[in-house]
Order: structure tokens, then sequence, then C-alpha cells
């Protein structure tokens, strides 16, 4: 059996102040990649055998491990805050359970002790786990620069497969999630290869919660991840459930509509068209799940 090949050379740098990743920045360009917890990263320096000469650790920074949360502000998620510091929040379980349920999707405990939020949604990845889940919660991401905070919605943040709107004087410091309505429920379905450490083949977030202000007197969001270029919403699924009464054969119209728009590419994972149906099944199967829970 042949020896995985090591990382390639580079310097490690420990951020102080949020000037000196200003300054690094400036001073190296491409040649340096900010660090938080590196479980993507790394992996890919490995696999190219190549990466940049500077690694810049950011995680020591102020609030970017911070977890803050009050029902009139939001939560507020340091981008170097790990999965496991959020799965096992209790202002998370309680308000942001589609976070927890699909943060203990990701690898094992061991590598989600490493990896944070912020990392998984910078890596722009269309299967990231986090991804389905932040969009269901109307997430906003805090950048900085030299100039001050800028703040984007997720689907302007992600551009493509592995890019962001990133400037390249700014970096991701947090992410803020508004409160979610009185009485929400959600789930999070992800289909892999094998139960543990697998990229999501799909993966399906649905969050609802009552409305009487729609005619079907519930609200959906649903999120879906690995089946276009990036995570995306489906405002015109949820349309048609704000709509229409909530029966078996609605939630499954709204499944088929919600396969329909997806766009998946055929890999070594799967094909496209088994990652359709699955889109059509998670969907389904999230939607009669959290109508469950709300009745």
């Amino acid at each position: 059996m042949l020896a995985r090949p090591g990382l390639p050379d580079f310097e490690y740098i420990k951020a102080e102040t949020f000037q000196d990743v200003f300054d690094w920045m400036k001073e190296k360009g491409d040649d340096l990649k900010l660090l938080m917890g590196g479980t993507d990263l790394f992996i890919q320096m490995r696999d190219r055998g190549e990466g940049p000469g500077f690694l810049l650790d950011v995680k020591g920074l102020p609030g970017m491990q911070e977890i803050s949360f009050d029902r009139k502000n939001g939560l507020k998620v340091g981008a170097a805050a790990t999965l496991n510091s959020l799965s096992s929040h209790p202002n998370l379980l309680t308000y942001y359970s589609i976070l927890c349920q699909a943060a203990d999707t990701v690898g094992n405990y061991q590598l989600r002790n490493l990896a944070t939020l912020g990392g998984n949604i910078c890596n722009a990845s269309p299967s990231a786990d986090m991804s389905p889940a932040a969009l269901v919660y109307d997430g906003i991401v805090v950048v900085e620069s030299p100039r001050g905070e800028r703040e984007l919605s997720l689907d302007q943040f992600w551009v493509g497969p592995g890019k962001t709107a990133l400037e390249k004087d700014e970096f991701l410091k947090r992410i803020h999630f508004p409160t979610p309505p009185d009485k929400a429920a959600g789930s999070y379905y992800k289909l892999g290869r094998s139960k543990m450490g697998d990229l999501a083949i799909v993966g399906v977030a649905v969050l609802a919660f009552p409305d009487p202000n729609q005619p079907a007197g519930v609200q959906f969001r649903i999120g879906i991840n690995s089946t276009a270029p990036t995570a995306y919403r489906v405002p015109a699924v949820e349309e048609f459930l704000a709509q229409s009464p909530t029966t078996d054969e609605i939630l499954y119209k709204a499944a088929e509509m919600a396969m329909d728009i997806s766009a998946p590419i055929e890999d070594q994972r799967a094909t496209a068209i088994y990652q359709k149906k699955m889109v059509r099944n998670l969907v389904y199967k999230g939607l009669k799940e959290v109508r469950e829970i709300l009745k």
C-alpha cells in the first residue's frame, strides 16, 4: 500500500490583531491562506501537492470563536467556532436545531473539534453540509476589511463551486442568523455513500413555522446542496406550499417540483438522475416530518 503524500512546505503565522491580517494579506497576496480549522485546506494541499507558502492562523482573534444569542438580535457565530461547539450549544439546540443536525453529519467527532462553520461556508463546496441549514435560517455573512465590515446574504456570498464574493483584502469574521419565527420546526437529511464522514450526495434542510397570513397556515423554507453549483433555496416550491393545504399529495408535488429544479452533474459518487430522485425523496421526507411536528 502506497503512503499518502505529505503536506507541502509552508510557514505558519499567528495573527494577533485584525491589522496583522490586513498587513499579511497585502504583503503576501495569493501566497497566503487564512487558517481556522484547516480540515478542508490541509486535504486540498495534500492532494494537490502544492499550496500557499504562508498560513495565517486567525482563529484566536477577538470574537472569532464566540457564539452569542438573544431573542431580539438572533444568533452570532464567529467564523472560527467549531462544529462541535455549535451542535452542543443550548441556544442552538433550542432555536436552530437544523444547524446542530447538520453539524453532526460532518466527518467524525474528532474532525468536528477542528472544523469550523466559517471554513465550511468559505470553502463554497456545493456539497457543504452546513449550507442548507444556513440558508433556511437566512444566514448573513459579515466580512472584515481595512474599510470596515460588509454584510452579504449567502446567495450573494457563494458565486460558484469553490468561489466566494470575498475581495482580496477581506475575510469572513462571523455569521449572523435572525431569530427564527415562533414554533419553528426543522430537519436535515443527508444522503452519503456511508453513514460516517462522507460528502453529501444530496442534503436537504426543511424549516417550517405557523403563519396565519398564508392560505396553508404555515410557511416552509427548503435548502438543498450537492445538486447545483452552489447550495440553494427553492422559492417557487416554498410559495406553492404556502398557498396549498399540506396534504401528502401537495407535499409530494412540492418535492417533485424541487426535483425538477435541481441540476446535479454526473460524478463518481452518483448519477444525475439518482441525485434528482433523492432530492424528491428527501424533500418529501423532510416536509412530512416538520408538518407532523407542527400539528
